[in-house]
């Protein structure tokens, strides 16, 4: 698989995901575990950014968190009537881009969120038992999200400049797989803080890697 480098674009794209081992990222809907570092390394990473999404993906997620909260969400459908409350429809993912470009203003050091101990929770990586008290690494900053699902990811990667990509030691069956990370186009940027694996408080190893552009 060959990702060419992204056309030129006033911001910086990124992808973020979880994946088991063999890359399984969800199973029937849901992410068939619970890691509550990563989302709020997820939440951390992606507060005050548009965030763009599958409609599959925005409908995984319980009520109470539609739309996720401090971001602009973004969803891709083919179906012209689709609406929801909170988000904005978009016929394609060429479509959600223009939309994130043509209001997208980004300072020389614009602040990224680092904590989220003091703000509210969400579940933008599905899971109705999070609590949302800590957080873990920040990793790439990033002006616009992809997040989800599987299709709109690999639709995405060739547009990216980066990907946040979090590792979970676990062998899970699944029916969605993150996109290919051709190591001829991407390198390991940077491992979070710990330099390596860390063991979350449910028992699951896990870290977290930033993929940049060779």
């Amino acid at each position: 698989m060959t990702d060419a480098a992204p056309v030129g674009h006033p911001g910086s794209l990124g992808l973020i995901w979880a994946q088991a081992r063999g890359g399984v990222i969800g199973a029937g809907g849901t992410m068939p575990w619970h890691l509550p570092e990563d989302l709020a390394h997820f939440r951390a990473a992606t507060m005050g950014a548009p965030v763009i999404m599958g409609r599959r993906t925005w409908e995984s997620f319980p009520d109470r968190f539609r739309p996720l909260p401090g971001r602009r969400n973004i969803v891709v459908t083919r179906d012209p009537e689709w609406a929801d409350a909170g988000a904005e429809a978009a016929g394609s993912l060429d479509e959600a881009l223009a939309l994130c470009w043509a209001s997208v203003s980004v300072p020389e050091s614009a602040p990224r969120a680092t904590s989220s101990a003091s703000a509210p929770t969400d579940v933008a990586r599905t899971s109705s038992n999070w609590r949302g008290d800590e957080v873990d690494a920040v990793g790439a900053a990033s002006d616009v999200w992809v997040i989800g699902g599987g299709e709109l990811y690999r639709a995405a990667i060739a547009h990216a400049d980066v990907l946040e990509v979090t590792e979970i030691d676990l062998d899970v069956n699944g029916d969605t797989m993150a996109p290919e990370i051709d190591l001829d186009v991407w390198r390991v940027a940077s491992v979070d803080a710990v330099e390596g694996w860390r063991t979350s408080r449910t028992g699951l190893r896990y870290r977290f890697l930033t993929y940049a552009r060779s």
